[in-house]
């Protein structure tokens, strides 16, 4: 039987930071094997999400993370480089821009309190300074919006997954295209993972970071894990309408949109009564008949004469409990490492979601960002860490 020190169940954005972070950590000397289902990685949430940053949420955790994953992103040359070649993310800081209105102006302070005190480089502006700064939008029903003036916006978020992937490899990781059946775990431990081709490989510690089958996974070891697969769907539109300077947009209403190519992409989650836990990629047409196009049209003017040019659906694996990442490993089993349940932001916590693993095997403790806040004792105690800014 193979053995590796760590396998990672999951080889998208957070499986592949994680095998990253390992390999290019000093003090961690084990060997390493990712196991993805798909190299096409055609249907991960990664290559199908918005691929935005922002650092206007709600907790400190999620804030930091975010942080961390601006720093990482800007610097990424000399994390990422094999050979002397620098990937191309293309980052876009252009910024986010929550809007609301009066009844949403206590959150949209009391979370604009709890960013500046981390630094966040935000800032809230009045009606009149919205249209001053965008005079294409209407701002006549709105308190306020806050901006990220710098550390926000949007990137390619397949390319930042292949370069962590990439890196990896050159650092000796194993990458194998193969599908976990289940886990062996014998009392506290987790001894080995049967794949569905009949082999077996045992590990020292194993990471469970694959997203909408984190659930299943952790069944196979008897946990329980509150995370669901929801649909989200883009929308890709263009438009005679100028918007110079546009960011990315989050109206009150929860519709969001901003710039991509000779147009936008767009989006908004459903209702709670038409979001239930699916697995297929079918695109929610009406939703953006019915609900999105008149919120943008609301919000832009010139949004009013659209012309949709492509759709596609991806999914969320979505902590149901608190919306927020359960990350690290469970009482009941030692060896077991939690990522799952980011609900929509994964890519952008990737970076720093990958070094806390890597010093959670290498130290059995946080050396950086305390992220302990994001553990299981929460979830089994019923404490939950509500994130209010979900998009």
């Amino acid at each position: 039987m193979e053995n590796f020190d760590v396998i990672i169940v999951g080889g998208a954005a957070v499986g592949s930071s994680a095998a990253y972070f390992l390999a290019a950590q000093p003090d961690f000397k084990g060997s390493v094997l990712v196991l993805e289902k798909d190299f096409s990685y055609e249907k991960c949430a990664t290559t199908l999400s918005a691929a935005s940053i922002r650092h206007q949420y709600s907790t400190v955790g999620n804030i930091q993370m975010s942080q961390f994953g601006t720093q990482f992103i800007k610097q990424i040359c000399d994390y990422l480089s094999v050979g002397g070649e620098s990937p191309d993310i293309g980052f876009h800081e252009k910024g986010y821009l929550f809007l609301a209105t009066e009844a949403g102006k206590d959150i949209l302070e009391s979370n604009h309190q709890v960013q500046r005190s981390l630094n966040a480089d935000v800032v809230l502006l009045a009606p009149a300074q919205l249209q001053a700064r965008y005079p294409w939008m209407n701002t006549d029903d709105l308190y306020a919006g806050s901006f990220g003036q710098s550390g926000e916006g949007w990137l390619d978020a397949y390319s930042l997954m292949q370069a962590f992937r990439r890196k990896a490899i050159s650092l000796g990781v194993q990458y194998r295209q193969a599908e976990v059946a289940s886990m062996v775990r014998t009392g506290r431990h987790i001894q080995s993972v049967r794949l569905t081709d009949g082999s077996t490989v045992s590990c020292s510690t194993l990471i469970n970071a694959s997203g909408t089958g984190g659930p299943q996974l952790a069944k196979t070891a008897g946990i329980t894990l509150p995370v669901e697969a929801h649909k989200r769907c883009v929308f890709h539109f263009t438009s005679s309408a100028q918007t110079p300077n546009c960011p990315m947009v989050i109206d009150h209403s929860g519709a969001y949109f901003r710039p991509e190519g000779n147009g936008y992409i767009c989006g908004i989650s459903p209702p709670a009564d038409q979001d239930p836990e699916c697995f297929d990629f079918d695109v929610q047409h009406g939703l953006f008949d019915d609900v999105l196009w008149p919120l943008l049209a609301n919000r832009v003017p010139g949004f009013e004469a659209i012309k949709v040019k492509n759709s596609w659906a991806g999914h969320y694996d979505m902590n149901m409990f608190d919306h927020n990442v359960i990350l690290g490993a469970h009482p009941e089993v030692d060896n077991l490492l939690f990522a799952n349940g980011f609900s929509g932001h994964g890519m952008q916590q990737a970076p720093a979601v990958g070094r806390a693993l890597s010093e959670l095997v290498t130290y059995g403790e946080y050396r950086t960002l305390n992220l302990s806040d994001f553990g299981w004792q929460r979830v089994l105690e019923n404490r939950p860490m509500l994130e209010i800014n979900v998009v």
